[in-house]
């Protein structure tokens, strides 16, 4: 599986071009690889392996109820093309701030959130392997507040150029299957109207104000999977800009998994950004 996969990855990234400057953060889909790997590959072709030495990985809870954040029990994740290894000194130094919680080695292991992003984490990296971390974070369903405090916590991690923040989060889940069914006729077919629904919350997202990111949560309910994560990227990225530090964040890439033309469809909706540094 490793050379298959490793074929498929550097396919997917050959076709993307890199911005500028390097990622800080990136914000990219956790789908099957045949569904979301040409579009992840946006994200990851802004990640610099010659700087980024420790990469935070947060990603939803999708099995279990957890209201805060939570750490991994093990010392290694492995992939098909290398092994990453769990930055140790990150994890004392998070534990300490009694934040966490330790997740069983079954939710570990049962979530694909965190997971769907090491191959691609691994490519992005493979030509300095042994030089970095990671920092995966298993992210509840936390409150505005808490949201807050785990932005304020991670700001000056993300403020550390050696630093990366993947940021793991699909868009909107259209269809019956995932009880979600808004409808803005004046759109057109339905695709559109999910389109136009996503657009508006990237769009804010781009705005980098964690206020109004959940105003459109509320209003919308719009099932963004990685809401949490986001929130907390924004809240650091919110703590950071008040301490004079200039960033923008841009999305490159949307797709669709499939178009919804009528109520029996369904989709998921994937899309892929940056965040830079000034």
């Amino acid at each position: 599986a490793g050379p298959q996969l490793n074929a498929q990855l550097e396919g997917w990234l050959s076709q993307v071009q890199s911005t500028k400057r390097p990622a800080r953060a990136i914000i990219a889909p956790h789908a099957g690889y045949t569904y979301c790997g040409s579009c992840a590959a946006h994200a990851y072709k802004q990640v610099d392996p010659n700087i980024t030495r420790k990469i935070f990985i947060l990603g939803p809870s999708h099995h279990v109820p957890l209201s805060r954040c939570a750490l991994s029990s093990v010392d290694i994740y492995r992939t098909p093309l290398y092994d990453l290894r769990i930055d140790q000194k990150i994890y004392g130094e998070l534990w300490k701030t009694g934040m966490f919680e330790r997740m069983s080695l079954q939710t570990d292991e049962d979530e694909h959130s965190i997971e769907m992003h090491l191959p691609y984490t691994a490519k992005a990296m493979e030509s300095h392997k042994d030089e970095f971390t990671i920092i995966p974070v298993l992210v509840g369903a936390l409150s505005e507040s808490k949201e807050q405090e785990f932005g304020k916590l991670f700001s000056k991690y993300l403020a550390d150029p050696s630093n990366l923040f993947v940021v793991s989060s699909d868009f909107c889940h259209w269809g019956q299957r995932f009880r979600y069914s808004y409808y803005d006729e004046s759109q057109g077919e339905i695709y559109r109207s999910i389109e136009h629904l996503d657009k508006m919350g990237m769009s804010i997202i781009e705005q980098l104000d964690p206020v109004s990111f959940s105003n459109y949560l509320k209003k919308y309910h719009n099932t963004i999977c990685g809401r949490h994560p986001i929130g907390v990227l924004l809240n650091a990225i919110n703590e950071l800009q008040k301490n004079g530090m200039n960033m923008s964040f841009s999305f490159l890439n949307y797709a669709q998994s499939s178009q919804c033309r009528n109520w029996q469809d369904s989709s998921v909706s994937y899309a892929a950004g940056a965040l830079m540094v000034h």
